[in-house]
Order: structure tokens, then sequence, then C-alpha cells
């Protein structure tokens, strides 16, 4: 993952979206529509089962 603000390729331009970065030992999160706003924080682990759970649900 980037150290500069991202989102998936899947999001539509609405701005709806949640945008991820790298940070030390895990990963950030916010909220594109509000990029000022609080930033939510995950250890590695947790970005880890986030990220396969996603794509576990978008498999069906």
């Amino acid at each position: 993952m980037k150290s500069e603000w991202s989102k998936s390729s899947y999001s539509p331009n609405t701005g709806n979206c949640v945008e991820a970065r790298s940070a030390t030992g895990g990963a950030q999160l916010r909220d594109s529509k509000y990029p000022r706003h609080a930033t939510l924080v995950l250890p590695a682990s947790e970005w880890t089962s986030l990220l396969a759970t996603v794509v576990g649900c978008a498999r069906g």
C-alpha cells in the first residue's frame, strides 16, 4: 500500500469513498468526503483481516 491516500479503482467519482494509506505498523482510513476529519488507524493484523473479509464478501 502507498503512503499517499488512495481509493479503490472500483469506487465511483461521487465522493462517497473510503481512502486508505499505509501507516507505521498498519493502515489509516478516512472518508473521502471529509478528508480533514478523523482517521481510523488499524494495526496490520486488523487491516489484513478487514481486507480478507471484504474480498470474501465480494466473492460471495
